[in-house]
């Protein structure tokens, strides 16, 4: 287990309730024969995390019964219709404790981005005050990687549907962008016809 591996804990934000989607919790939906939850979480793994912290909300019981998530903190998050800001939070809060010093987060709706994309925003970990992201053709995305010297400015601003957007955006001056273009495909699955990206 390199440095990184032990200082850095993966944060899945699987909350989400696809309200574009019929209401059908975006971590049961299938991917591979199996629940979009696992493979988020395999990636993670296979990129070098090996404590994953896991966000639930919308039918979180559910999910806790039908995927599989051994080894996995999970978080309960009971104000996820709130929108992806209180889950970050809720992630952040779960590491307290931990020794964490950086969080890398990815979002459960995003499988287009695979082990490659979230391995280098890792490996631009330097130390809790590290803020990283990965960019696809330039522009900002997932996943993020978030140092514990920024989590309580990150949280006193993580509202409704924003994230981390807003404190990154103000603290782009210090922020690595990592490009993932190359590898990696930064769609969400919003709509049923995101669906079609689904395997």
């Amino acid at each position: 287990m390199t440095e990184n591996e032990q200082q850095v804990a993966g944060v899945l934000l699987a909350a989400g309730g696809g309200r574009r989607l019929g209401g059908r919790p975006k971590a049961l939906l299938a991917h591979r024969g199996r629940p979009l939850v696992e493979h988020a979480v395999g990636v993670l793994r296979a990129a070098g995390c090996t404590r994953v912290h896991v966000v639930l909300g919308a039918g979180a019981a559910v999910v806790r019964e039908r995927a599989e998530l051994d080894g996995c903190v999970l978080v309960e998050n009971p104000e996820w219709a709130e929108g992806m800001g209180s889950s970050l939070r809720a992630g952040l809060d779960s590491l307290a404790g931990t020794g964490a010093r950086a969080a890398l987060v990815s979002l459960v709706d995003q499988p287009g981005i695979g082990t490659e994309a979230v391995r280098r925003v890792l490996g631009a970990y330097e130390d809790e005050n590290s803020l990283v992201s990965a960019a696809y053709d330039g522009v900002r995305g997932h996943p993020v990687l978030l140092g514990a010297g920024h989590w309580a400015g990150i949280a006193a601003t993580a509202t409704g549907d924003r994230g981390a957007r807003a404190y990154l955006k103000e603290h782009r001056g210090v922020l690595t962008l990592v490009e993932c273009g190359d590898v990696a495909e930064p769609y969400d699955i919003d709509t049923p016809g995101d669906l079609a990206h689904l395997e």
